[in-house]
């Protein structure tokens, strides 16, 4: 074919319109119904347009993205090449193709780029497996799109990854709060690197009641009793579920003669000795008890007081006790103070015990060895090798054992 002389307006040679004019053809054929077209012929079409793609301008390739976004069955191999092509191109397949299967989605999510990513997280409909891929990338500008997606489904995986990422990121925190899929066990977890807001948040929505739970295994105390309570499953799950928050059996053993005596010896200064008898007094593990009065915010000591039946009074004692202050320079009552009495006198002592008692099953019996020398390590990746409690352990104390 002969070279044509350039037109004065410089518009393109005839031998690139012809190009252009094939890439539409090209397009329109791909896009054919299958009544009119057999998988073969469609799929040799698709490869030709492919290597033509491959040299195509981006405002070509951009052209035939747009009429590929109308598609029920884009030709996979077609919609790879330009899923993964700049971001402009990308975008009629990313934000319009309704048909684009969760594998082609996961593939685009892992190996393109962030505004690709982007794009991705505002899709209606997306599935857990594509958000868990989303939030694997670690980029909070998409997990803030996710978040804010209310039509992306969050499975327990995604959850989790997104309640640890909220531990250096605090900012999506509200958002994740917000999110219907969120249980219980994880915003207890959160609880421990959350703002005073989020915290509020918290314990308004996952501070539980367990009357249902005592209802239903009433008649089971009895039988665990006459057993000795020798099976620690069926032990270890009713001390969930009753009432009594107290361990009657530490008073033999303490030099105090009650929970009220011993938080009285701890206004003095609170020394780790009267910190772990009040945590044996109060039903917990030495280690919850600590977290709790090492916590920044205070909340937790308002939970303490309230699940143990211990008067205001006992709450600005351990206060005290722990040299921390009451009033501001000018008079006005300390922020962190104040918050505390009022977490003490809106919550329900039911439910101050359900935050308790799942503080103390998760960050105390699941620290197994093994648990605390992968928090040491910071080894995220054996995070799944853990039950549930064991995972919210490394979450909440990753931070404070990685500093010893």
């Amino acid at each position: 074919m002969s070279q044509s002389a350039p037109h004065p307006d410089d518009s393109p040679p005839p031998q690139f319109r012809a190009r252009g004019a094939l890439l539409r053809r090209l397009a329109d054929v791909v896009c054919l119904p299958s009544s009119r077209i057999n998988a073969f012929e469609r799929a040799v079409t698709a490869d030709l347009l492919i290597e033509m793609l491959r040299d195509a301008s981006p405002d070509e390739r951009l052209k035939v993205s747009r009429r590929l976004a109308s598609l029920t069955e884009p030709p996979a191999q077609l919609a790879r090449l330009l899923l993964h092509d700049e971001p402009q191109v990308a975008r009629p397949l990313l934000e319009d193709c309704e048909s684009l299967s969760d594998a082609e989605l996961l593939d685009c999510a892992r190996t393109a780029g962030s505004e690709h990513r982007l794009m991705i997280a505002a899709r209606k409909g997306l599935s857990e497996v594509v958000v868990e891929a989303l939030v694997a990338a670690g980029e909070l500008q998409v997990i803030e799109a996710v978040l804010a997606n209310r039509e992306a489904r969050i499975g327990h995986a995604g959850l989790e990854a997104l309640v640890a990422i909220s531990r250096d990121a605090p900012q999506i925190a509200p958002a994740l709060l917000r999110r219907p899929e969120l249980r219980p066990a994880q915003a207890y977890v959160l609880f421990w690197w959350a703002d005073p807001e989020a915290r509020r948040t918290i314990l308004q929505r996952f501070a539980v009641s367990r009357e249902i739970l005592q209802d239903a295994a009433g008649d089971i105390f009895p039988m665990a009793a006459a057993e000795g309570w020798q099976d620690p499953m069926s032990r270890k799950a009713l001390q969930f579920i009753e009432r009594r928050q107290r361990n009657r059996a530490a008073i033999e053993k303490s030099p105090f003669t009650s929970l009220e005596a011993a938080v009285s010896a701890a206004q003095h200064g609170m020394t780790r000795e009267v910190a772990e008898e009040i945590s044996y007094l109060a039903g917990l593990k030495p280690m919850t008890g600590a977290k709790l009065f090492t916590d920044a915010g205070g909340e937790p000591l308002a939970i303490l007081c309230k699940a143990t039946g211990l008067p205001r009074a006992a709450l600005r004692a351990l206060w005290r006790g722990l040299r921390r202050p009451e009033t501001e320079a000018d008079g006005s009552p300390n922020p962190a103070f104040e918050r505390t009495m009022i977490i003490y006198d809106t919550l329900a002592v039911d439910r101050a015990q359900t935050v308790l008692r799942y503080w103390n099953w998760s960050l105390s019996s699941a620290m197994t060895p093994e648990l605390l020398q992968a928090i040491r390590d910071g080894d995220d990746s054996v995070i799944d090798e853990y039950s549930l409690p064991q995972r919210a352990a490394m979450l909440a104390f990753a931070k404070e054992l990685g500093r010893n």
